[in-house]
């Protein structure tokens, strides 16, 4: 039987939402921007860390220059994203995943050190993943969506961007009359 595996290349920008059945009372929709690390989109990573609450950053464990490149961009999600006003601004979570493990099961990475490295540079946490097998995808997801939940947790209130949105799980403010919604009555 043949077998075939598809890449897909980024050049720019590519965009994904996952959802993720955090808990059995929570599902969880991501958006996941893949700015492909990529210099010469650097100027540009603004618009795609606008109102993000959480970041991966993503470095290639077979080609060691790329995790030189780490510390720059985690310096830029800290310059240009924070958390929402509501909930005290400051920094947004980061995790570092050092990718492509299974290309290099041999080279042992130090956790003391790695461990420090991602203390020392704001980092959350790290995970060595594999996006190929899928080995840690899931822990580290689940560990960045911990602590925005933790974040929500801390400030009383999930952060939501637009000021039209309603959520649903809160019925009182769900409630709008027929003179507020401009129908005439019914449901919709």
């Amino acid at each position: 039987m043949k077998e075939y595996m598809y890449k897909i290349l980024v050049i720019g920008v590519d965009f994904a939402l996952k959802i993720v059945q955090h808990s059995s009372h929570l599902i969880v929709r991501l958006q996941l921007w893949d700015i492909a690390g990529q210099e010469r989109f650097g100027s540009m990573t603004r618009v795609y860390y606008k109102s993000a609450l959480g970041a991966l950053v993503v470095y290639d464990r077979t080609r060691p220059a790329t995790f030189d490149g780490v510390i720059k961009w985690k310096k830029d999600i800290d310059e240009k994203v924070s958390l929402p006003d509501a909930w005290g601004g400051g920094r947004i979570p980061v995790i570092l995943l050092a990718n492509k493990s299974d290309l290099v099961s041999d080279i042992r990475l130090n956790r003391q050190e790695m461990d420090e490295f991602c203390s020392e540079h704001g980092f959350i946490r790290w995970f060595e993943t594999s996006a190929k097998t899928n080995a840690n995808i899931e822990e580290a997801t689940k560990c960045l969506i911990d602590a925005i939940l933790e974040l929500e947790e801390i400030h009383g209130e999930p952060f939501i961007e637009d000021e039209e949105a309603i959520r649903l799980s809160d019925p009182k403010k769900n409630k709008k009359t027929s003179s507020e919604s401009g129908v005439g009555g019914g449901c919709c």
